[in-house]
Parts: structure tokens; C-alpha cells; sequence
């Protein structure tokens, strides 16, 4: 059973930077691609980055602009999404997921759900 635990969500002020950690349970973290999405209230699930097993090999989504930066560290089982310059806009719950194969950028492509981490973004 894998499971994936989010972390360092909070209550950040527009401009200000939080960095979000997923730690998998399991051996095979590092077979596996890894992504963040975000859901925002009334909002369908949203791609914000994605990752190689390797990590050599690293997507956004659109509204990222640079902001963010996804890495991860496979000694530790660990994957993170540095996130500067934030938005009100950036206010989600965000997940972590690890991917199966296929395109990055959907949700449907990805096997394992973290419980989410709530990062609320103010002015």
C-alpha cells in the first residue's frame, strides 16, 4: 500500500513563499514520476507540476510563470513544490500524487492521492 503525506500548507501573506512536502511510503518512490495538483472551492482539480522518477524532467502548469519549482529527493522518498510570489489565486488544497504513466498533466494518470495540504493565500 503506498501512501503519500502532504505537508507545510498554511496561511501565507500575497508575495510570501511556502514550500510544500509529500513524503511516499514504499520502495518504488523512485520508479515513479510524482505531481502536485490544487483544488480550489467550486474549482476542478488543477495540474501545477510534475516530475520525473529521475528528476530530470520537470512540467508546470500555465499559471506557474516561474513561480514555483517542483524537486525531489529520492533518498528521502521525498517530493517538493517551492512555491515564491504567491497569489490569492494560489489558494487550494494541494496535492501530491505519484504518477503511473502517461500524460503528466492529467489526474487520471495518477495511481496514489495524498490527503491534501490547505494553503490559503491573503492580501
Amino acid at each position: 500500500q503506498v501512501q503519500l503525506v502532504e505537508s507545510g500548507g498554511g496561511l501565507v501573506q500575497a508575495g510570501g513563499s511556502l514550500r510544500l512536502s509529500c513524503v511516499a511510503s514504499g520502495r518504488t518512490f523512485i520508479s515513479y514520476g510524482m505531481g502536485w495538483f490544487r483544488q480550489a472551492p467550486g474549482k476542478e482539480r488543477e495540474f501545477v507540476a510534475a516530475i520525473s522518477w529521475r528528476g530530470d524532467n520537470t512540467y508546470y502548469g500555465d499559471f506557474v510563470k516561474g513561480r514555483f519549482t517542483i524537486s525531489r529527493d529520492n533518498a528521502k522518498n521525498t517530493v517538493y513544490l517551492q512555491m515564491n510570489s504567491l497569489k490569492l489565486e494560489d489558494t487550494a488544497v494541494y496535492y501530491c500524487a505519484r504518477h503511473r504513466g502517461g500524460n503528466y498533466y492529467i489526474p487520471g494518470e495518477y495511481s496514489y492521492w495524498g490527503q491534501g495540504t490547505q494553503v490559503t493565500v491573503s492580501s
